[in-house]
């Protein structure tokens, strides 16, 4: 009987201790889990260029889009985020995105996440590809998400003063944006602007322009940066975002403004190339 229950006592203490380290292996795990995500997160933020951007990717992610719908509803929201940020129609960024992409499945944007057919040009610091256009093997910027091509077609448009004239147009005026996109020189093809609007009225995209009007959005020109030399730094500003933004690099930016570091203060105007 005395052997019994001595070893009902150490089967019990046996479980007492089997369920203890599975408790303290769960906690474990969950505190390791917890510091993961927070090491993460304060990862992205340290690589972000900007405030309102995630860290890019380092590997190349390639998007798989069945259908010219599947290729609205995938970046539809991006479009809106782009105009209600740089003041250019999600319609126009859509109907750009389908047309130069080949509905996100043309080879330019398969093998680059290039989807507005942005060439290197000169000071362009990232990544690129070769890809035969109007001449054989012209070398075209790449991506490692399609998120950054959209942002960088943004860019492009507001940083150059040849397109200054269209942010006077109204954004829900889609036909006056076709139009002036291929006077101010962004495609050679003489049918360009017919072909944003007649995808535009195909597939309805307007909707996400009137659906950002319903918001706080006012209509107002947006000031290209290209228009002037000199930068005032916002919050989120860094030296590497602004070397994206006006294609220079880091050092000739120091450079330039004689910084001994790249400390940015809001406020702090920098002078940048035209």
């Amino acid at each position: 009987m005395k052997k019994i229950i001595l070893l009902v006592l150490v089967i019990g203490i046996g479980l007492l201790s089997c369920k203890s380290k599975k408790r303290y292996s769960d906690q474990l795990r969950t505190k390791n889990v917890k510091t993961e995500r927070r090491n993460s997160s304060s990862e992205t933020s340290k690589k972000g260029g900007s405030a309102d951007m995630p860290a890019e990717p380092s590997k190349f992610v390639r998007f798989t889009i069945d259908s010219p719908s599947d290729y609205i509803d995938t970046f539809a929201e991006t479009a809106q985020l782009e105009m209600m940020g740089y003041g250019i129609p999600a319609s126009i960024t859509l109907a750009q995105g389908l047309l130069e992409s080949g509905n996100g499945k043309g080879e330019l944007a398969m093998k680059t996440n290039n989807h507005f057919g942005i060439k290197c040009h000169k000071g362009w610091e990232g990544d690129y590809d070769f890809h035969d256009d109007d001449e054989k093997g012209e070398c075209f910027r790449k991506y490692n998400h399609p998120m950054y091509s959209f942002r960088d077609h943004s860019i492009f448009l507001t940083t150059r003063s040849r397109y200054a004239f269209l942010f006077n147009l109204r954004h829900t005026d889609y036909k006056g944006w076709a139009r002036g996109l291929r006077k101010a020189g962004y495609a050679t093809d003489p049918k360009y602007p017919q072909k944003l609007i007649y995808l535009i009225e195909k597939y309805g995209l307007d909707k996400y322009d009137r659906q950002i009007k319903k918001t706080d959005y006012k209509d107002r020109p947006v000031v290209t940066n290209d228009l002037s030399n000199v930068h005032t730094v916002q919050k989120g500003d860094t030296l590497y975002s602004l070397s994206k933004r006006y294609y220079m690099s880091v050092d000739e930016l120091m450079k330039l403004n004689n910084l001994p570091n790249t400390d940015l203060s809001i406020g702090q105007s920098i002078k940048v190339k035209k």
